[in-house]
Formats: C-alpha cells, structure tokens, sequence
C-alpha cells in the first residue's frame, strides 16, 4: 500500500512538473510539441527554454539607394591598402541612423563626414556611441552583405558575388518588390523580376548550398541557394521548360559564386510540372536573409527589396560560354 502510494505521488509530482512546464513554454510564445516521460526529457526542455535565442532581428527594411552601396564599396576597396581601410558596412550603417532608414536623403557629403569622424575619432565605435539603433543596422546589413567584398584567390580585394544574369545577356528590370500577386492567393511579390530572352544563361550570385531544387507551383522549376554562413537564401525562378537547369545539379550540391546554374524561362503558376504558365520570359530572383532557423519555410520569412543590389551587382558578371554541345549547357570562364 504504501509502495502504491509512493508510485501515485510520483506520478502526480511527474504531471504537476509536466503542466508547470507547459504554462511557462506557452507564456514565453517558445512553445513546442513535447512528450515528457523521463526526468532526462525535463531537463532537455530547460535547456531548451535557458538556451532558445530570442533576441534575433525579425525584419528589415532595406532601404539602401544604389548610390550609397557604390560610394560605401569604392571606400572600401580603395582604402584596402591604406592605415585606414573603412568598413562599407560600418559606413552604411552610420547612414541608416542619420537618415532613420530613409536613404532618399543621401547625400555623399554624409559619407564623406563620417569617414572624417572615423579617422579623427580613431575607431567607428566612437563616432556610433550615441547612436541608438546603429548596432541593429550593422547587424542587417551585415548578414545581407558580408560577403559581398573579399579577398580573392590571387591575394586582390574586391567584389566576390556576381550578377544573377550571365555577362553580354540583356535584361531588363524595375521596381516590383511588394507589387500585388494573385495567381493561388492575393499576396506582394517578394523579389525583382529580370526581363530577358528564354535560355539566358543563370549564374549564382554567391557561393551556396542547393537547399532547394525542383518544381513549385508558384515559381515553375526553382533553385533555392543558401550561403555557407546559413544568413542568405538566393531564390532563382521560373526556369526554362525541359531543361531548366545545368546537368548534375543535386539539392545538397555545394555551387561557386560565378558558377552557372540553370537558364531563364517562363515556367510557373500551375500544380502540373513543366508548364509554361507566365506570360513574360523573366528569371524571379529573390533573397531572403535568416537570423534564426524559425524564419525558414514559414511566415517568418525575411525577404529583401533586391532592386538596388541587382543595379550593384552589375559591376561584376560572369562569362560564360557553351562547354557541352550535346546538353547545350553552358560553364563559366575561369
């Protein structure tokens, strides 16, 4: 009896911990499917709740004008043999603070100034101290351009992403980020469309991991690219029917920046696979920016107005020419 009596105050203690846990996991908006059958699966569960980040960044407006993105780079780079080599993610940074993210006020004036406060001033520390959401800015635009610039292989410093659209292929683009989409459900259009002639050869912009390969109904055949550093997710798509992408590409593969992936088409909008459903030849490129792991596949997702890098990323295009004649595919110019 008192044996039966232990086992019962036992398992009253084991569900009044088990309810307790709940409540706390609900409260704090981190709550998970559990099924609690040891003292080990509890401690599990604290661990979770102790460690759960929840201080990440949760969107972003990216407002930066194509104008500041060029004047930031050209003081990065031209400083990059210098005592002082600015940061053009620092300098872009400070911008955002002064013009409360509203980069219509930009002027390279600005730029100039804070690059004379960096260098009087000693550090860029010093000149942001007092400015309340610099380290919010930094950290933006750091996951969407910190790998942007670099040091090449042959010991130069410069860009090392490439435009989404192969060198001496015409395209053509505009404004469209948050433009209304019907086709399944009214939703805004979550990238920028780059106009062009079916088959253009489709490079990718940085270095990545195929995450995702294959048909969506909404963007035909896809490529979805993650960067090495897991904060950059490249959306390419509406590939070409029949033969949308180069030979060999496997989700899991790892692709150069450079590297050419597959070819622009008109594929999309339909649950039958292989269908050309849009009415313009255009390649959807998207890029989405990941602080947390929450933010993939839901509705969490952060998605970037591209435009503006887009007009950037023209200073760097990748030669192609046609490597096999028998798939018709094409290969970068090393």
């Amino acid at each position: 009896m008192k044996n039966n009596f232990k086992q019962y105050s036992k398992r009253f203690l084991f569900s009044l911990i088990t309810v307790v846990i709940t409540v706390i996991l609900v409260s704090s908006h981190t709550f998970k499917s559990v099924q609690v059958s040891s003292d080990l699966d509890i401690q599990y569960i604290w661990d979770d709740i102790k460690t759960e980040k929840k201080d990440f960044i949760k969107w972003i407006d990216f407002n930066v004008c194509y104008d500041a993105l060029d004047a930031a780079y050209r003081l990065d780079v031209n400083s990059y043999t210098t005592d002082l080599h600015y940061n053009w993610i620092e300098i872009l940074a400070l911008l955002a603070c002064k013009y409360g993210n509203d980069f219509d006020k930009y002027s390279k004036k600005d730029l100039d100034s804070f690059a004379s406060q960096i260098k009087n001033a000693g550090s860029v520390e010093a000149v942001a101290k007092n400015m309340k959401y610099y380290d919010y800015y930094y950290e933006a635009y750091s996951a969407i351009l910190c790998e942007f610039l670099g040091v090449h292989e042959d010991g130069s410093y410069g860009m090392k992403v490439f435009l989404p659209i192969a060198k001496n292929y015409s395209f053509s683009h505009y404004k469209d980020f948050g433009a209304s989409r019907s086709y399944g459900f009214s939703r805004t259009h979550l990238g920028n469309d780059l106009m062009g002639s079916i088959g253009t050869p489709i490079i990718a912009v940085e270095t990545g991991t195929i995450f995702h390969l294959g048909w969506n109904q909404y963007g035909g055949w896809r490529i979805g690219i993650r960067s090495l550093d897991g904060k950059r997710y490249y959306y390419y798509a509406h590939m070409r029917k029949n033969h949308p992408y180069v030979q060999g590409l496997e989700e899991g593969m790892v692709v150069n920046a450079g590297d050419v992936i597959g070819y622009l088409g008109m594929t999309g909008y339909s649950i039958k696979e292989n269908v050309n459903n849009i009415n313009v030849p255009h390649l959807h490129f998207g890029m989405q920016i990941v602080f947390d792991e929450s933010q993939m596949d839901s509705s969490k997702e952060i998605w970037i107005d591209v435009y503006n890098i887009v007009e950037f990323l023209k200073k760097n295009r990748s030669s192609v020419y046609m490597s096999d004649s028998e798939t018709k595919d094409y290969s970068r110019v090393k």
